[in-house]
């Protein structure tokens, strides 16, 4: 099992110095457009979410 476990992780190792990794301007700039992106879908997901309910409550008065 510890063999296994050891053959496993220097496989990682050797795996992972093959991954081209971004610097660190790419870094912060894909990050800024991951939480712009999340903010936008979260006001839109909340804006129909509002509309929905205020149909609702219309019809149920």
């Amino acid at each position: 099992m510890t063999k296994k476990v050891s053959v496993f992780l220097r496989a990682v190792r050797g795996e992972l110095k093959k991954v081209s990794w971004p610097n660190r301007a790419k870094l912060v700039r894909s990050t800024f457009i991951v939480i712009m992106a999340i903010i936008i879908f979260a006001v839109i997901i909340g804006g129909i979410d509002f509309v929905l309910f205020q149909i609702l409550r219309l019809f149920m008065g």
